[in-house]
């Protein structure tokens, strides 16, 4: 049997007032309403852990429904907050699982030739303008701990950056 919205309220209503009866009947209409609302939400292997879940928290949280509101609203937000919840617990297992020694042994050749050419592209730039971009660019600096850093002045560091970067894409161009 599928009960109605408004079976399920009164059936709500009298379990808070302590029918146990009451209580079981809405329990096996909430299992049945949470299954078909998980079916296309969630894999079949943790569909039942994630409906005893829901189950659990109408349980904990049965004094908090209004028996003059819907039940199947009410119902319905619990179901979504747990799924949320399952999706977080799920995503965050999976960025677990690739952990750093999962991943492939490249070389570290590239991240070397790239700063050989870096090196060679800052030593056709005036040294202020690559020791601000090197700063701020690369380090992560902001413009005020550069400042500090570099002795320039917070504009310096600006202008510098500008600049250096405007010769070093003109630089790139030219070999291009």
């Amino acid at each position: 049997m599928i009960a109605d919205p408004d079976t399920l309220g009164t059936l709500m209503a009298a379990a808070q007032r302590g029918d146990r009866a009451a209580y079981r009947a809405l329990l096996v209409e909430a299992q049945r309403w949470l299954e078909r609302y998980f079916h296309r939400r969630v894999p079949p292997g943790q569909r039942d852990d994630l409906v005893q879940e829901v189950l659990m928290a109408v349980h904990a949280k049965r004094a908090t429904y209004d028996p003059a509101r819907p039940f199947l609203p009410w119902l319905a937000a619990i179901a979504r907050y747990r799924w949320v919840d399952h999706l977080r617990r799920a995503y965050r297992s999976e960025a677990a699982a690739l952990d750093d020694h999962d991943a492939s042994q490249d070389s570290d050749e590239e991240a070397v030739m790239a700063r050989v050419s870096l090196e060679r592209l800052f030593g056709q730039v005036p040294k202020k303008q690559a020791r601000a971009i090197e700063l701020v660019k690369i380090e992560g600096l902001t413009v005020a701990e550069a400042a500090l850093r570099s002795g320039q002045s917070e504009s310096a560091v600006k202008v510098n950056i500008h600049r250096g970067l405007k010769r070093l894409a003109a630089l790139i161009e030219k070999a291009e």
